[in-house]
């Protein structure tokens, strides 16, 4: 299995309740039933207000490396990606487990 974690910092200004951000937020969240290769999804805001904390995260498993490979691919992965890209920067960790 391959844990791909992803955290992701607003841009300067952006708020939570921007709508762009609440489209992005809808568009991550539906990923979970929308694309086969996810054995597990989770995505949610932090709620941590340390300085160094990231805004929101998605915490999500597939099987192998073909599968992490096709859910990047995905079109509705693709479209949240879109979105984020407009108001937000990240990190991600992809790992065997």
């Amino acid at each position: 299995m391959i844990r791909h974690l992803v955290l992701f910092k607003l841009n300067e200004g952006v708020e939570r309740d921007d709508p762009r951000v609440v489209a992005g937020v809808e568009a991550f969240r539906a990923l979970g039933d929308q694309i086969e290769e996810l054995r597990f999804w989770e995505c949610a805001w932090n709620i941590s207000d340390r300085p160094v904390a990231y805004d929101f995260a998605i915490n999500s498993a597939v099987e192998d490396t073909a599968a992490l490979q096709r859910y990047l691919e995905h079109p509705a992965h693709q479209a949240g990606v879109a979105a984020w890209r407009e108001f937000a920067t990240w990190v991600i960790a992809d790992y065997a487990f």
